[in-house]
């Protein structure tokens, strides 16, 4: 069964644990997102052999999968932090604000959301326009693009508060990685 906290054992119940598990899961998210913008610079060797019509839906296809997969992980990481809430007293939970009002300030939305260019004309016009511009076989990479900055922004957020509670936290997070 998936954990549902960032404590490894209950006598790890600590701000510390819980930034040191966050900031682990935001590198996982933006290494995921990496990925996918790897990928898709690594898609122009296969152009002399792929057609567009092949290759493009590709590279739109790859952003979707990782930017669903950063979404997934910010979620996910939402989830873990409130469960791990529960366990701190009102004083630790305040050390952690900074990354909690995070997620308050940058909610994000589900998938289906995300993916439906009805609730999304801004980003549909965008990518309406630069189909235009290039070949309109590019709307859904510019769409999907769009969700993946979209993450990469939330998730440069999240690791610039981590960053602060991890400033302010110092001696007590060096206190438990001394400790492993």
């Amino acid at each position: 069964m998936k954990q549902k906290h960032y404590f490894s054992d209950e006598k790890d119940r600590s701000v510390a644990a819980i930034v040191k598990g966050i900031d682990r899961d935001v590198e996982w998210g933006e290494d995921i997102l990496m990925l996918g913008l790897g990928i898709v610079m690594l898609s122009s060797t296969f152009a002399p052999v792929a057609p567009p019509v092949v290759l493009l839906p590709l590279i739109a296809l790859t952003f979707a999968i990782t930017s669903s997969l950063a979404r997934i992980n910010y979620h996910r990481m939402e989830r873990k932090l409130s469960d791990s809430m529960k366990y701190l007293d009102s004083y630790e939970q305040a050390k952690l604000r900074p990354i909690c009002q995070v997620f308050v300030d940058q909610p994000m939305g589900s998938l289906r959301e995300s993916y439906n260019p009805l609730k999304n004309l801004k980003r549909l016009g965008k990518s309406a326009i630069g189909g235009i511009l290039i070949n309109p076989l590019w709307v859904p990479i510019f769409y999907t693009m769009g969700v993946q900055i979209v993450e990469e922004n939330n998730l440069g957020v999240l690791n610039r508060a981590v960053i602060r509670v991890e400033q302010r936290a110092k001696p007590e997070i060096e206190l438990v990685t001394e400790e492993e």
